[in-house]
């Protein structure tokens, strides 16, 4: 990291720990803090270490996305959340995919409840546009997870937190909604005891959304189903049985983004509205979950959590790529047009184990938790190939090709089995009362056989080592400085131009910073620096050659050596005053391989996300929520064979309020994109770019009870 950045971030630290900011003492006893605010929780997290520690306890950058704050900002998915949470970048790939970035990489990390799941490439299966609503909170943990997730990335881990059947008598909530471009949404969420006792539990989600789009030909509609069961075996042992099932029905769908290119080599700059599309093309996805939980705490205060997960993922599509460059004068695209249809289904079962409790040593208390997973993965894919591969020979005045029909035999695309094993431990030693280290370890083994687009994949990793070490100060009651290391290891499908597969991408991850509390815990701020060390990193192959045998036409990757990325993150989140809830995240970071060269220039290197709201106490505002936000990015750009596409910096504005006619009863208006700023929402993807969404508005009503 560069000299000014160390001492600027040093500076910044020095400050947070000294005694100006020590007017509000907070417990270090995460047993006795009672946090206040609805964008903040008291409850302990696993995602990072599996410790059962509070966020300021863990010794790595984490943001929790509450359940008030997805309704105050109506986020509707996952991509949505990801969107909202700092550090965090969202590019929209086209109408199903999106890839999600942190610290200069992708994410590719996703845990259900902790328990690590599969995603295909840029969740084409629909993965990233996974409902909101049958979650609690979403956790999201900067920086490397391999000692619980094993094989991963340094960028993030998402864990998405189940909403549990935690309610003794009968309640939730009934919401609908009326959206721009016709989107209509209703929503239900309900639960209760089903014994007089109440020791058997039960909740139910549904939610159903349909409408259109400011894009040509597109329209949705979206099912999502939920249910759990709880119930208590004695006083000690609980289980919990639930699943979750969701249905994308998108027509009009998209297969990439917009030319970005004159055959002249000028640029393109066509309307928010302009479609690749064509009026037949669907891409229709499935997600589903099924799951069982045992959990026994012993006499001693030990407990175990066994877990067994299936998931579902799958997508049946006929959809449509345009490549090329678009000639001035007559509209015409120098490529055909690529129409494709595919059946896809991946499939993973899990089965996992924690122990963890508290032990004495030397006269104190410390905390241990060990435990293994196994999971297996099997994912198929059958394309059927276009009867026609028609001409664009006017994409100005594009209005889709007639459906030129697909073979009824279907050709063997991807067949492929992963399977992955791992044992884990970690301990917190509570060395002084202000002193706290943390040391762990994971033993991961991975194999992936079978043959994805006529290349034969063996790859084979036993008994990789994953080592993890954090270290905690408390400076003051209320300021904890804290840093952690842990290693990379990562197989990887991207393949160079001979077809080969690239080696496993190793590296370093390094954190340090401060964590603070304000107000008796109402308000938490956050500081860290990060360096994260790549061998082998894929990026596309800058002399633009195609991967052998695969359709439509792919660039191959070349391995980065030496990429590192190094930033600072700030975040600030809770509740100074009671009824203004805030949450302000700052992320500036470069990410550069070893000659210097950017890696992944096509995500903002530094971006601001705020969102607040203030709720009326009385008088005549009485019941009255008003908020806004602003997600400012810098500058992003991607190279291409005729230049460079780029998003200069911009800023987009969302607007709520909400009005409580009785405590039951509400109202809810959102907007987005105030400004209506024009802007891509994608760049580089093929030497393509999308548009993000024009302003929009969505108004609902809502009955607890």
């Amino acid at each position: 990291m560069r000299m000014k950045t160390m001492l600027l971030a040093s500076g910044v630290l020095m400050c947070f720990g000294g005694p100006a900011f020590a007017q509000s003492v907070a417990t270090t006893d995460s047993e006795d803090i009672v946090v206040t605010g609805k964008y903040t929780i008291d409850e302990q997290i696993d995602t990072a270490t599996g410790l059962g520690l509070s966020i300021r306890e863990t010794p790595q950058s984490v943001t929790v996305i509450t359940s008030q704050r997805i309704i105050d900002q109506s986020l509707d998915s996952i991509a949505d959340v990801a969107a909202n949470t700092p550090g965090v970048n969202v590019q929209q790939v086209d109408d199903v995919r999106n890839t999600l970035n942190a610290r200069g990489f992708e994410i590719n990390d996703y845990q259900y409840g902790g328990v690590p799941v599969p995603t295909t490439l840029a969740g084409s299966q629909g993965e990233t546009m996974v409902d909101s609503s049958i979650y609690e909170r979403v956790e999201i943990v900067r920086g490397a997870t391999g000692l619980l997730t094993g094989a991963g990335d340094p960028s993030a881990s998402i864990n998405l937190v189940r909403k549990h059947a935690n309610k003794t008598e009968l309640g939730g909530y009934l919401n609908v909604s009326y959206g721009s471009w016709d989107n209509y949404k209703a929503e239900a969420d309900v639960g209760g005891a089903l014994n007089a006792d109440a020791t058997i539990r039960a909740r139910v989600v549904g939610k159903y959304k349909q409408g259109d789009s400011n894009v040509d030909f597109y329209e949705n509609e979206k099912i999502v189903l939920y249910g759990v069961v709880e119930a208590d075996l004695g006083a000690s042992t609980l289980v919990r049985v639930g699943a979750s099932h969701q249905e994308g029905n998108p027509k009009g769908s998209t297969w990439g983004a917009l030319p970005a290119f004159f055959s002249d080599g000028g640029p393109t700059n066509w309307s928010r509205s302009k479609s690749p599309a064509a009026d037949w093309t669907f891409w229709d996805t499935e997600n589903q979950n099924a799951f069982v939980t045992l959990q026994h705490e012993f006499a001693n205060g030990w407990e175990v959590v066994a877990n067994y997960n299936w998931t579902r993922n799958s997508e049946k599509t006929q959809i449509l790529y345009l490549s090329g460059v678009v000639d001035r004068a007559t509209g015409a695209l120098s490529n055909a047009a690529y129409p494709y249809s595919d059946e896809g289904d991946s499939v993973q079962n899990s089965f996992d184990i924690q122990v963890k409790g508290k032990y004495g040593l030397f006269g104190r208390e410390h905390e241990l938790t060990f435990g293994a997973l196994h999971s297996k993965q099997k994912l198929e894919t059958t394309s059927f190939s276009a009867l026609a591969f028609p001409a664009v020979t006017d994409f100005y005045n594009w209005n889709g090709i007639p459906n030129p029909g697909f073979s009824p035999v279907g050709t063997l695309g991807a067949d492929i089995e992963t399977e992955q094993t791992g044992y884990f431990a970690a301990t917190r030693l509570n060395v002084t009362d202000k002193l706290k280290l943390i040391a762990g370890a994971r033993i991961a083994s991975y194999e992936q056989t079978g043959i994805t687009f006529g290349t034969v994949l063996n790859a084979k990793e036993d008994n990789q080592f994953i080592p993890y070490a954090g270290a905690l100060y408390d400076l003051t009651d209320n300021h904890r400085l804290y840093a952690s290391y842990t290693e990379i290891f990562k197989p990887q499908s991207a393949r160079d131009y001979t077809g080969a597969s690239l080696d496993p991408i190793v590296g370093k991850s390094y954190e340090v910073g401060v964590k603070s509390a304000f107000f008796n815990e109402a308000l938490q701020t956050s500081l860290a620096i990060f360096r994260i060390e790549q061998d082998n990193l894929a990026q596309l192959d800058p002399l633009g050659r195609l991967i052998p045998g695969v359709t439509p036409p792919t660039v191959a990757s070349i391995a980065a050596e030496g990429a590192t990325s190094e930033g600072v993150e700030f975040e600030v989140v809770g509740e100074p005053v009671q009824g203004w809830n805030v949450s302000l995240g700052i992320a500036a970071f470069k990410a550069e391989d070893a000659m210097g060269v950017k890696v992944n220039s096509d995500f903002p290197r530094q971006t601001i996300k705020l969102f607040t709201t203030y709720e009326f106490e009385g008088g005549t505002l009485n019941g009255l929520t008003v908020g806004g936000g602003v997600n400012w990015s810098s500058k992003a750009y991607s190279p291409a064979l005729l230049g460079q596409i780029e998003q200069d910096s911009f800023a987009l504005v969302s607007l709520m309020s909400r009005y409580k006619f009785t405590d039951q009863l509400s109202v809810q208006a959102n907007i987005e994109n105030v400004t209506d700023e024009k802007y891509f929402s994608q760049v580089g993807f093929f030497d393509q770019y999308r548009y993000g969404s024009p302003r929009s508005f969505e108004v609902s009503l809502n009955y607890a009870f």
